[in-house]
Formats: C-alpha cells, sequence, structure tokens
C-alpha cells in the first residue's frame, strides 16, 4: 500500500511539471499560458540557430562578394562600389526598425520573422533570375580577366530591385530572429535563464558560421565569375531556412505585442510638458502607477522609479485636477502616465549614447567587406598555383569569431569572476563593449601597417591592381583576426546589452538599435570615404582610395579610422560611467540594479 501511495505520489508531480507553464508570460500559439514541458527550450532554440545559420549563408552568398560583382560585372570604379555596397549594407539594417515596430506593436515576433524571410526568399530568386537571363553578358564574363559590358536603366533597376528586396527581407527579420530565439527560454526560471544568455553568443556563433561556407565555397565560384551559381545557392539556402522555420510552429513560445510604442513615448512628453509647472513629490510612492493587471506601458512587468531625467517624472505626478477627474471617470492617459510608461522612455533615452558609440565601431567592421576586399585583391592571391579569392580572407574572421566566443565563455569570464568574487558573471556587457573597441583600433592599425608594406612592394606603374604587389594575401590574417576577436566583445555584448535593458514590450527594438548601429556605420562609412576622396583628390592627385590602390594612401584611411575610434572610446567611457540600469520590479530589481554598477574604469 505505501508502494502503491509512492507510485501515485510521484505520477502526480510528474505530471504537474509535463503541465508546469513559464513564468514570464509567454503563451503558446492558441494563446494559452505556454507548457514549458511541450514549448521552447532548445528544442526551438536550435532549430532559430539552424535558420539563423541558413539565412545567414543566403545574405552573405550576396553581400561578401558584392563589391566585386559591381566592378566586374556592372562596371563600377572601387571607389563607387564600396560606397554602394556601403549603402546597401546600411539600408539592410534601416529595415531592422520597421521590423521591429512591427514586431513589438502589431504582428509579434513569429510573424514578423516569417513575412520578411518570404520577402528575403523572393529578392534572392529575383536576384538570380536576373542575373542570368541579362545581367552576365557576354557570356563567361564576370571574373577578374573578362569584365561584362553594358546594362540598360531597366537591368540595372530590375538588379537594384532585387537586391533591395533582399536588403528589406534581412533587415526586417534578423532583429526579430535573435528575440525570438531569446523568448523560447524562460527568463524568471534559474534553468533556463542561463541558457537565455549562452543562446546570444551561440547565436552570432551560427550567424558566422552560416557566413564561412558563403565566404569560402560561394566565394571562390563567385570570384572565379559563376555568379548565378553562387547566388541560386543562396535563394536555395534561404527557402530551406523558410521551410525549417516553419516546421516548429506547434512549439514556439510567443511574447503579445504591446502596442505602438510612439503613442506611449508621446504620451508621456505631453503629459510632462502639461505640468511643467507642478512641483515634484518628495516619496517616490506617490507618483502615479496602476496594479498589475492594468499596466499598459510595459507589457509585462513594470518598472521602477529612477534618478534623472525629472522633467518627465513629472507626467506620473497626480495633481488636483487629476484627482477629481479620475473620480469621475478613468484617468486620461494624455494627461497623467504611469511611472512604468515614464520609466520605459527614460531607458530608451540612456540607451541612445551608448548606442551613438557603437556606431564609429561598425565603420571599422563594414571596412572588411568592401576595403578589404579591395585591399586583398592588390597583393599576390595565389599559393601553390591556387587562386585566393580575395572576400574569402574573411573566413579568418569567423574562425577568430568561433575561438574567441570559446575562449571568453570557457576561460576568459571565469578567471574574470574567480578575481571578482562573483558566480554569476566577469565582465559586464558594457566592459565588453569597450574592449571591443580597443581590438579594433589594434585591427585598423593593423591594417594600415599591412598596407604600407604593400605599397612597398607593389608596381607603382601597374595599371590595374589586380595582383600587382608581391605580398602575400595571408599579411591580411592579423586584422581579419582582430575583428573577429572585436565582434565576440561588441556585438554579442552589445546583443545581450540592449536586449537585457530594453523593456519587456520592446525587445525587438533592443535587438533593432543594435542592426542600426551597423547601418549607420555603413552610412558613416560611405560619408567617410567620399569626404576623403574629395579633399584628398585635389592638385591632380588620385586620392587616397583610386581604382589603382598602389598609386593611392589607403594605409591613411586605416590610420584615420584607428584615431576615430580612439576618441569615440574616450566617449564611450564617459557614457558607461553616466549610464543607469532599467530596474524591474520583484527580484529583477536586485539584479539589475548591480548592471551599471560595474562600467569602464
Amino acid at each position: 500500500m505505501a508502494c502503491l501511495n509512492i507510485f501515485q505520489e510521484d505520477s502526480a508531480k510528474a505530471r504537474n511539471e509535463q503541465e508546469e507553464c513559464t513564468f514570464d508570460g509567454t503563451v503558446d500559439r492558441h494563446g494559452r499560458p505556454a507548457v514549458r514541458a511541450r514549448t521552447g527550450t532548445w528544442v526551438t532554440g536550435i532549430l532559430i540557430l539552424v535558420n539563423q545559420g541558413l539565412a545567414t549563408l543566403a545574405f552573405f552568398g550576396v553581400g561578401v562578394n558584392l563589391v566585386l560583382f559591381l566592378t566586374r560585372v556592372l562596371g563600377q570604379d572601387n571607389a563607387d562600389a564600396a560606397n554602394n555596397v556601403s549603402k546597401w549594407t546600411g539600408t539592410v539594417y534601416i529595415f531592422s526598425l520597421l521590423g521591429a515596430f512591427l514586431s513589438d506593436s502589431y504582428w509579434g515576433r513569429y510573424k514578423t520573422c516569417a513575412i520578411f524571410q518570404v520577402i528575403f526568399v523572393i529578392g534572392l530568386v529575383l536576384l538570380s533570375l536576373s542575373s542570368y537571363i541579362f545581367l552576365l553578358k557576354p557570356k563567361g564574363c564576370g571574373d577578374q580577366d573578362f569584365p561584362c559590358g553594358s546594362h540598360s536603366t531597366f537591368e540595372i533597376a530590375f538588379f537594384y530591385l532585387s537586391i533591395y528586396l533582399v536588403a528589406l527581407g534581412n533587415g526586417g527579420y534578423q532583429p526579430n530572429i535573435a528575440t525570438f530565439g531569446a523568448d523560447q527560454f524562460d527568463e524568471d526560471s534559474p534553468k533556463e535563464s542561463h541558457s537565455k544568455v549562452a543562446f546570444f553568443s551561440y547565436f552570432y556563433l551560427a550567424l558566422n558560421l552560416g557566413s564561412l561556407f558563403s565566404n569560402t565555397i560561394l566565394g571562390y565560384f563567385e570570384d572565379e565569375g559563376k555568379w548565378v551559381l553562387g547566388f541560386g545557392a543562396s535563394a536555395g539556402s534561404a527557402i530551406l531556412a523558410l521551410i525549417l522555420f516553419l516546421c516548429a510552429i506547434p512549439r514556439y513560445r510567443h511574447f503579445k505585442p504591446s502596442g505602438n510604442p510612439l503613442s506611449r513615448f508621446c504620451r508621456v512628453f505631453f503629459a510632462a510638458s502639461r505640468k511643467w509647472k507642478v512641483e515634484m513629490p518628495t516619496e517616490e510612492e506617490d507618483l502615479y502607477e496602476v496594479d498589475d493587471d492594468d499596466c499598459p506601458g510595459n507589457g509585462r512587468r513594470k518598472l521602477l522609479h529612477t534618478e534623472g531625467f525629472e522633467f518627465l517624472d513629472k507626467a506620473a505626478v497626480v495633481t488636483e485636477n487629476d484627482r477629481e477627474k479620475e473620480d469621475k471617470e478613468s484617468h486620461n492617459s494624455w494627461r497623467i502616465c504611469t511611472v512604468t510608461q515614464v520609466e520605459e522612455v527614460k531607458c530608451i533615452l540612456r540607451l541612445l549614447p551608448i548606442w551613438l558609440c557603437t556606431i564609429l565601431y561598425s565603420v571599422v567592421f563594414t571596412q572588411m567587406a568592401s576595403l578589404f576586399v579591395e585591399q586583398g585583391a592588390a597583393m599576390k592571391t595565389t599559393l601553390f598555383g591556387f587562386h585566393i579569392p580575395p572576400a574569402s580572407m574573411s573566413s579568418f574572421d569567423i574562425v577568430s569569431v568561433a575561438a574567441f566566443i570559446f575562449i571568453y565563455r570557457r576561460v576568459l569570464d571565469p578567471f574574470v569572476a574567480r578575481l571578482k568574487g562573483t558566480k554569476a558573471r566577469g565582465l559586464t556587457e558594457l566592459q565588453r563593449m569597450g574592449i571591443g573597441l580597443i581590438i579594433a583600433i589594434m585591427a585598423m592599425v593593423a591594417a594600415g601597417i599591412v598596407e604600407c608594406f604593400r605599397l612597398k612592394y607593389a608596381q607603382k606603374d601597374c595599371p590595374h591592381c589586380k595582383s600587382s604587389s608581391s605580398m602575400s594575401i595571408f599579411w591580411q590574417i592579423p586584422q581579419y583576426v582582430l575583428i573577429g576577436a572585436s565582434e565576440v566583445f561588441m556585438y554579442v555584448g552589445q546583443l545581450e546589452f540592449f536586449n537585457d535593458q530594453a523593456p519587456d514590450g520592446l525587445k525587438s527594438f533592443g535587438s533593432a538599435l543594435c542592426m542600426t548601429s551597423i547601418s549607420l556605420g555603413n552610412y558613416v562609412s560611405s560619408l567617410l570615404v567620399t569626404i576623403v576622396m574629395k579633399f584628398s583628390t585635389r592638385d591632380r592627385m588620385p586620392g587616397w582610395i583610386p581604382s589603382n590602390l598602389n598609386k593611392g594612401h589607403l594605409d591613411r584611411f586605416y590610420f584615420l579610422l584607428a584615431a576615430l575610434t580612439m576618441a569615440d572610446f574616450g566617449v564611450y567611457i564617459v557614457c558607461a560611467k553616466w549610464y543607469k540600469s532599467i530596474k524591474f520590479e520583484g527580484k529583477y530589481e536586485d539584479a539589475n540594479s548591480k548592471a551599471s554598477d560595474e562600467v569602464i574604469v
């Protein structure tokens, strides 16, 4: 009898564990509370990582050699091609804001990811067809020895339509897939919360492993002029990624969209401006807040009051007029806002200076897809008779990312945690981002030194830059490795930081900030190249970045970027010390209040 009772108790316990719901408010596809055992975790997390790897393979199958496609197929010079690639890449990440807005406000992350992946596939299919039908004419053109002929306005327009559909699809999908993957782990569960932190590192690793194939195999075929094969493989990879993403519909966890954040922000500023003469109460408890079930601003968890931006706090001050109106009817959200709504606005305002400091890092990062490739094309690209495509050198960046993710998670972070005497983590996200800036400076110095020696061994009177220096392309390895190391500290830390510090109703927007910093970095890079070329081509000088790099001074441009990044690092230290972390109600208050205490010193 006792054995029977024990068996029944064990069965009931197992049944309760199977039916246990998540604590963070996620729901299943039917809108019911998500059951922990039947949804989310690494089952869907791994599928999303594979989806990210395949989608990245497809995207970089186009992006990694786009600068060579523009010069060899469309006949653009090096400066114009580098600028167009920067603008296109920048547009990709500008569209991330659109995707984040639709996701957080109306569609939810799953629907947004699915729709933009369909657009991504359509763009890749059109790009493959346009290349096959009319861009690669005459037949066999497009390699380094046989450039293509001229094209009509319609053909050029169709090409740009295709690649900007790719930009729209990938841009709208990227910030949401990262956040959607993190949604599969319950951060209120001790076990799953650790998995959520690890997910961002593995997500960035999947991104880089996906681009490894496109940078090597696809990069090689495209460098040999087989553009249709490369673009077709990218389209096939994107289709497979979409199919896999749709396969896990029953197991996904979802957060319901929280409404238009722009409306909430406008209400806070409007209410604060109406009360600009009102005096602040001495106690924080006197500021207006509602019960958990009625909190409209944050979506799930309430935010605690923090110091700073006192003007905005006046939006939550309850005046006698507000009390009279509240007695007669429900409060007017344009007259009085909750503390949570006010803190939501404060959070975004505090994130902006940190975000602005990451833009110049993205200027450094974008050189890998443009000027690094052009620099490599002007070096010796053969090894034992085998041609090394310049774009495939970014494989060393990918290997560096994989290696430094392992080094950071398994060696550096535990070591720093032991030195600090903490069990949770070693370096904070802000510290890691600062280290990323320092390594980026080292990368630009390394690239400048390599260019100095490349020019030393170059043939100055060479009419074309291709392989016109006896210096091996493998001397570029240090700059690629340093860029990869800086990515692990900057971009992975940035993903974690913006996702952790964004309010619950703006998680996708937090991820979009990471993408937008890359976007603006590309635009700033394009503007910087234009300014440098304008001032360096005076008095009949060829400029720092001419079509024939042997007649220019690309090294000076790299050293200029190093100097600008060093100045940016100084500003970043000030912003990191000023930053105050978001504070959630309850157990999150203590954990999150420590986030901004440890910054770069």
